[in-house]
Parts: structure tokens; sequence; C-alpha cells
């Protein structure tokens, strides 16, 4: 078992400077890439994960291709050369360390068919952006994953925000329709977050039936805005820019 504080304080000995404040784009991504080799070569081993660095290093990069997508045990190992359990292994590996979360399927009490595999996110927005080769905004304007990189970069923010455990987290998706990115429960009540990268949120006819399936307290809406409003009876736009005006948390913060 990999020990929480002592992965901590291995990464924070690579902070020493910080992708986020370096002097220009070049300097970001040499940075990241260090951390990335530093994490696989030398941190990964001492937390006790036994697979090669380079092997690691290429599940994790087909992984970023798969960020806030569906677990799909089958299509990667197909595509990486291995088996089911192999492929889980390595997923587990880089869980166990904080590099990706793995985000469980709400199982509601309906007769429709709901998925019931996780969603997957490279927790860390740069070291996506790294394994997608995105260098500069505007290279992640015009890539594909853009909307699946927004949405774990507010995924992981919320739950910083909200305080919330992990056991508390999870997405709910019908595949008749109907879905919610993040679905948080506390005590008997869940609320729920939809993401999208837009400027004009609507309240559209899967949410509404997010609503009722669910049985949801409250839905925000998570939005590229830059002003939060209330959007009908316990939905409301939240602009991202005022999260932390916006969401309180549920959780006391450690």
């Amino acid at each position: 078992m990999i020990d929480r504080q002592v992965h901590l304080g291995a990464v924070r000995s690579l902070l020493g400077r910080s992708s986020v404040v370096a002097p220009d784009d070049d300097e970001s991504a040499r940075w990241r890439a260090e951390f990335v080799q530093s994490f696989l070569e030398r941190d990964a081993p001492q937390l006790g994960v036994n697979v090669p660095a380079t092997t690691l290093e290429r599940f994790w990069a087909m992984l970023a291709h798969y960020h806030a997508n569906v677990w799909n045990a089958s299509e990667l190992a197909l595509s990486f050369g291995v088996s089911h359990r192999a492929v889980r292994r390595y997923l587990e590996a880089l869980q166990a360390t904080f590099m990706v979360r793995v985000l469980k399927p709400w199982q509601a009490t309906l007769k429709k068919r709901q998925v019931k595999a996780p969603k997957v996110y490279l927790r860390d927005s740069g070291i996506l952006h790294h394994f997608l080769d995105v260098q500069t905004r505007e290279g992640l304007e015009r890539h594909p994953k853009v909307g699946a990189s927004w949405e774990g970069f507010v995924v992981e923010n919320l739950l910083r925000l909200l305080g919330a455990p992990e056991r508390s987290c999870f997405f709910w998706r019908a595949h008749t329709g109907g879905e919610v990115d993040l679905v948080v429960r506390r005590g008997g009540e869940l609320r729920g977050f939809e993401i999208k990268r837009t400027s004009s949120p609507t309240l559209t006819r899967s949410m509404r039936r997010a609503m009722e399936d669910l049985g949801l307290a409250r839905l925000d809406l998570v939005h590229a805005g830059a002003d939060s409003y209330d959007l009908g009876a316990g939905v409301r736009a939240v602009s991202v820019a005022r999260l932390t005006e916006e969401i309180e948390p549920l959780w006391p913060r450690p």
C-alpha cells in the first residue's frame, strides 16, 4: 500500500519550479517533461510501483487520449498488446500515486440501463497536455480533447472546493440518454454538477431527466461564461471564474 504522505512529500520535492509560473511555454513544457521522467524513473519505484518506466509512460500517454471517457479495459488491452489484467494493474498504479482519478458510476434504482464502467481522468491538466503534445493555449484550442481537458480541470477544482472524499464522488450516465458529469453524495442527498465549455449555458432535456431520475437536491452547470444565474428550480449556471464564491465546502477541508 502506498502511503499518501510519503507520496506527497516526494511530489513536493519536484516542485521547486512550477510549470504554471514558467517564463514561457517552452520552459513550462520542459518542466513537465522533467517531472514525468523523474516520477517514472525515481518516485514510482520508490512508491512500490512494479512496472517498467517505459511501459508505464507508454500506458500513461495512451490513457491521456481516453481522458474523461468511460474506461474500456478491452480496447486498451488490445491497443497495448497486453492482457486486461495488465492494463488494470497499470491503471491502479497511476491511481494509487494520485496521477489518475477513477470516477465510479452511480447506480440509481431505475429500470433503464446505466453505464457501469468508471470514467478516467489525468488529474493534472499540465501533465495531460504534456502527453497530448499540447504546449500553447492556441494549440489546446485546436485540439480535439479541449472539451475533455476542460471537464477534468473543472472536476478537480470542484472536488477540491467541496472537500469531497473519493468514496462520495461519482458520475452517472444512462444508455438511453441522460447523464451528469459529477454526482456527489453526502448523507442521503445527491448533488449534481454538469460541465459545459460554453459561454451560453442552457437547461437541457438531459439535465431535466437527470434531475428527475436521480432526485438531485441541486444541479450546478459549470460553464466558461462570465456570469452565474439561475436556470430553473434547483438548477444554477455557475461561471468557472466564480467557483470559489459559488461552491461552498460540503466537508471540512483537511
